[in-house]
């Protein structure tokens, strides 16, 4: 076999070439071993099960604080999204009144000014959360209006202390994701680690108007612009490190597949850096593994990673 190992391309953030030889490696087989026991690797072989797992377990925890007579906190993301409808569906069905929830919805897009998507826009995450999970809980079964909660230009600087208001300084119950194409989680984007002295002072930092990377501006052209990265606004509000680092659980699910029905996956990679990799700033989602969590990955995304140019 030829061994041809060119260097890797000068946008990326992380740069250790024997670390990514290592985790390419891991097969499908292998991927859900970990050394630290509350990191909890799983695979979902079928879509149905993925998106059925990520609801119950929305669900779940919405009922389980209900029983226990307690405030439920969640930071919920836009990707994956199908999830929603299904929770939805069975918050309606048994009738789960959800005034005990507060939700925080971890990012939102903005323009070259720092000027958040207004709700009305088709791109807007507000949209796409009213659209796909709480303008279908019926009325009187959703959470008050005063605690669903959306970054945005006006509250940015203080929506991590919101959030840390919210839960009286414990943290969300849960803090739900995904992991982005360069590592990301919200869109706290690899490049930022470069603003950063340390992976710790990286930890504390707060929720800001961030610079999309251009691996995120292509993956969302993909998956929600119809391929048409001219479209995809340059910058973010997100939520922070701390904000995830904070919550007293991490659920992390990883569908990243280019349309249904297909094989092609431009997340196999990055799932197993971020699962495996080295913990470090430049691939934010390595966080995750130093932290109680779950990180749900679906069948197609956890095949062997292989070139293969059919």
């Amino acid at each position: 076999m030829s061994q041809f190992m060119p260097e890797l391309a000068q946008f990326t953030d992380f740069r250790d070439k024997e670390a990514c030889a290592r985790v390419r490696r891991i097969t499908k087989a292998e991927i859900t071993k970990h050394p630290n026991p509350d990191f909890h690797i799983r695979i979902a072989e079928t879509t149905e099960e993925f998106y059925a797992g990520f609801a119950l377990d929305i669900v779940q925890r919405i009922v389980a604080a209900a029983n226990e007579e307690r405030p439920c906190a969640m930071i919920l993301p836009v990707g994956p999204v199908p999830q929603f409808a299904i929770a939805a569906m069975i918050i309606n069905g048994l009738g789960i009144d959800m005034k005990h929830v507060t939700t925080f919805n971890m990012d939102e897009y903005a323009d070259e000014n720092g000027q958040t998507a207004p709700a009305d826009w088709d791109g807007s995450f507000a949209t796409a959360m009213w659209k796909n999970f709480f303008g279908r809980i019926d009325q009187d079964l959703r959470p008050l209006p005063e605690n669903i909660h959306f970054p945005s230009t006006m509250n940015i600087n203080s929506y991590s202390d919101m959030i840390a208001e919210a839960t009286g300084g414990k943290g969300v119950d849960c803090c739900y994701g995904g992991i982005g194409w360069c590592g990301h989680i919200a869109f706290w984007e690899s490049h930022l680690g470069h603003e950063y002295a340390s992976d710790e002072e990286w930890r504390k930092a707060k929720a800001q108007i961030v610079e999309l990377n251009p691996m995120t501006i292509m993956q969302n052209a993909l998956h929600s612009f119809g391929g048409d990265w001219s479209w995809v606004p340059p910058k973010a509000c997100s939520i922070g490190p701390v904000d995830i680092v904070g919550a007293q659980y991490r659920s992390f699910w990883l569908d990243g597949v280019c349309g249904p029905g297909t094989t092609m996956s431009w997340q196999r990679f990055i799932a197993r850096l971020a699962a495996h990799g080295p913990v470090t700033r430049f691939v934010p989602g390595t966080v995750l593994q130093t932290l109680p969590g779950d990180y749900t990955i679906l069948g197609v995304v956890a095949e062997d990673v292989e070139i293969d140019m059919a």
